[in-house]
């Protein structure tokens, strides 16, 4: 287990940045896959982004779902072992819990063992 600690939510107006931080405790960070997922009231946890190896750990890959191509950025400190998640060009619908989660390789819901308490998101419209 990883322990993990969002920080950086909070209200915000329609078309506004936040940049979200997770600091984790394992020395390893760097190796660890991290993802960043949602989810609003009422509504399943979705996932947001990723950053992990590439195939030959050459570099950090990027992935992040449809709805936040081109407005959310995810990269990571490993010296700080910490991983961020900028969001410019906010929606309402963007409104939601935010939560860190940090994975041996793989990027399906299930290979994320370690998840962090999550931290509010507003975006008022």
């Amino acid at each position: 287990q990883v322990q993990l600690v969002e920080s950086g939510g909070g209200l915000v107006q329609a078309g506004g940045s936040l940049r979200l931080s997770c600091a984790a405790s394992e020395r390893t960070f760097r190796h660890y896959a991290m993802g960043w997922f949602r989810q609003a009231p009422g509504k399943e946890r979705e996932f947001v982004a990723a950053i992990k190896w590439s195939d030959g750990s050459t570099y950090y890959a990027e992935y992040y779902v449809d709805f936040v191509k081109g407005r959310f950025t995810i990269s990571r400190d490993n010296a700080k072992n910490t991983v961020f998640l900028q969001m410019n060009s906010l929606k309402s619908e963007d409104t939601a819990v935010y939560f860190c989660a940090a994975s041996r390789q793989g990027l399906r819901l299930a290979d994320f063992g370690s998840w962090g308490q999550g931290t509010q998101v507003t975006v008022s419209s």
